[in-house]
């Protein structure tokens, strides 16, 4: 299968990037195509609402969207991994989201893995991340929620390496 881990992280080496990365070892362990996207590495503006993209499926903003959306529709596999931002999704894989407008039918039959890291110990801190998530999911056609990697009680980077999380972000991707 052609995995797409998209990871929005704006630290290199965060701890959703950590778990992006076992996550992505053990997919391609398991024999599957992996290719990671990091948000913070591209450049990606806002939705504007313009609704040009209603007419012909292209959006008016050039920017790095127009490389990953098409990556968005050819994966079989996609994992959103956010930090969690004020018990929501960051503004880097907001963007991403909103910027699907261009053609979201398109990201159609697809599996989805949720990673969300949080300073707080709790999984219900990653409540409104996951309901961000779920969200987006609702308005793609057949979009199936297959897992989800919590990483609470991750503030500092690399807590993930001490976390039970981090052996279990690299055993979902051997069994995708």
């Amino acid at each position: 299968m052609n995995v797409l881990i998209i990871s929005s992280s704006p630290r290199k080496g965060g701890n959703s990037d950590l778990l992006c990365e076992q996550f992505a070892k053990g997919a391609a362990e398991a024999g599957h195509e992996v290719e990671k996207v990091n948000l913070r590495e591209k450049k990606l503006s806002p939705c504007r609402a313009c609704y040009g993209c209603m007419k012909d499926h292209v959006c008016s903003i050039r920017d790095d969207m127009a490389e990953i959306f098409p990556k968005l529709v050819s994966a079989d596999v996609i994992v959103l991994a956010s930090p969690v931002y004020f018990y929501s999704v960051c503004s880097q894989m907001k963007m991403m989201i909103d910027r699907c407008l261009v053609n979201h039918k398109a990201i159609a039959g697809k599996q989805f893995y949720f990673i969300v890291t949080a300073a707080a110990p709790e999984e219900e801190a990653a409540d409104g991340t996951l309901a961000a998530f779920r969200g987006f999911l609702r308005c793609l056609p057949d979009a199936k929620e297959a897992g989800v990697i919590y990483g609470t009680g991750t503030w500092e980077k690399g807590d993930v390496y001490q976390h039970p999380v981090y052996a279990q972000a690299y055993e979902m991707g051997r069994r995708i």
